[in-house]
């Protein structure tokens, strides 16, 4: 059967309950085969989502320095990207439990990359706006679907680990736009900064529409939770609508909480990536190249960050996540207080700190915007809950960009006609939301504690008995 009244099309709609395969092993092979290129297939396409995002940050600089645009107008082009991402997050989120995931990311995919190449072929600050918006809602159909994904195809006792090996796809995506993009527009002009990504991504959006699968229960396949031989989720039952897990999450305190704690992270996140190459550039007199050179570790060294949180919280922790996420924010504190401290020409300091950073966010984002999410949702509510916190995450980034913008541009000064930038205040900004997400993380922290130690207070009244 399928979930009813779908709003999606046929061909995004996830496949009805096929009967139960009747072969054991026949099950196993095919369960295994399906949930590997599933999870490939999100993997490695979730990192081309970032090459068709991210371009704009390192094009910045050669469009300010035509006269296409300043460094206000960048903070709002960039501010709508991530206002429409938001809202996309939340409602794609709540439409990819309805969806048949490989043709929700493949369609998102491919109508980004139409848009990069539309962005590529305009001159105005006003069609900048326009594409660019739309840009950010079709981003959007990619980062809950995978969470959904992931939530639908692993059981809780590999969820960590698989989670951080997805989020790896993040990293990767934004490495590829730092290095392989600075050096594209320094060869051929900021243009193909959103030609290149967009030709590539059309290719792979194809190739995610037979590659990622629907729901095991499509297949006529067990539950990841069956499978997997756990003790079989609540929502696993037929019995309850997908709305009904939807809303017993919209009702759960930790998960605004969580939001908030997300999106003040984002902040941090996004003031580095929309703007570290064009501070380097401006602030401590680096070329494109070098810039985004430096930049890239920040992504690069984040895969170590990324892996590490799932195993470290799995297995270290016993699966709990507000410990080592409290760990990697006072990390990134750490990293942002030190950047602009670095006096000029020490470039091997910059790219130390940049990489702390770089860490501590990869861990966030496995801790933060993720993960603690699918744990303390139901599993038929995991791209509901991605997408409620995405919203307040990109809500983050997108206020991020705006203010980042405006502080930037308002510290503008020329001298001999040559204009030039101070980044004190915005490096301020963005220290403040790191500070403030580690708060609200240690606030969810001793909210989420609450259930626990009532249960082992339970269970020891219980033993005395």
């Amino acid at each position: 059967m399928r979930f009813p009244s779908s709003p999606l099309p046929p061909f995004l709609r996830t496949g009805a309950d096929r009967p139960r395969l009747p072969d054991p092993a026949e099950t196993d092979r095919t369960y295994l085969r399906k949930q590997w290129t599933t999870f490939l297939g999100i993997t490695i396409g979730y990192s081309f989502f970032y090459t068709t995002r991210l371009t704009l940050a390192v094009a910045k600089k050669p469009m300010m320095d035509a006269g296409f645009v300043d460094a206000e107008e960048l903070g709002r082009i960039g501010f709508l990207l991530y206002l429409t991402y938001a809202f996309g997050r939340l409602t794609n989120g709540f439409l990819c439990d309805r969806a048949h995931i490989g043709r929700f990311m493949g369609t998102g995919l491919l109508v980004s990359a139409l848009l990069n190449l539309l962005f590529g072929w305009s001159s105005t600050v006003r069609a900048f706006l326009v594409i660019w918006a739309l840009n950010g809602w079709f981003q959007s159909m990619g980062s809950a679907p995978s969470g959904a994904n992931i939530a639908a195809w692993f059981g809780r006792r590999e969820r960590g680990t698989r989670y951080s090996v997805w989020s790896m796809a993040q990293n990767i995506g934004e490495g590829l736009v730092f290095i392989m993009t600075a050096g594209i527009v320094a060869a051929l002009g900021w243009r193909w900064a959103f030609w290149g990504p967009g030709i590539a991504c059309a290719v792979v959006a194809i190739a995610l529409f037979r590659v990622i699968q629907d729901r095991p229960a499509a297949y006529g396949l067990p539950s990841a939770s069956e499978h997997a031989r756990e003790t079989p989720d609540a929502e696993d039952s037929p019995a309850a609508s997908v709305g009904t897990h939807q809303a017993k999450m919209l009702r759960n305190p930790a998960i605004w909480i969580l939001g908030l704690a997300s999106a003040c992270m984002y902040v941090a996140r996004y003031g580095i990536n929309e703007w570290f190459v064009l501070y380097l550039q401006e602030a401590k007199s680096y070329d494109i190249v070098r810039a985004g050179f430096v930049t890239s570790f920040s992504p690069i060294v984040g895969i170590a960050g990324t892996l590490l949180a799932g195993p470290l919280s799995d297995h270290v922790f016993g699966g709990r996540r507000i410990a080592p996420a409290l760990l990697y924010g006072i990390l990134l504190i750490a990293g942002l207080v030190a950047i602009p401290s670095i006096p000029p020409g020490h470039s091997v300091a910059d790219t130390l700190a940049v990489s702390v950073c770089g860490f501590a966010i990869g861990g966030l984002l496995v801790f933060l915007a993720g993960l603690i999410a699918i744990d303390i949702s139901p599993r038929r509510a995991a791209g509901a809950a991605m997408g409620l916190v995405g919203v307040f995450s990109y809500l983050g980034a997108a206020i991020q960009n705006w203010i980042s913008g405006r502080l930037i541009e308002s510290s503008r000064t020329v001298l001999d006609g040559t204009p030039s930038y101070d980044f004190d205040r915005v490096f301020a900004f963005w220290i403040g939301a790191a500070v403030l997400s580690f708060l609200l993380t240690l606030a969810l922290g001793a909210l989420t504690a609450r259930p626990s130690a009532r249960r082992r207070s339970a269970r020891r009244t219980a033993r005395r008995r």
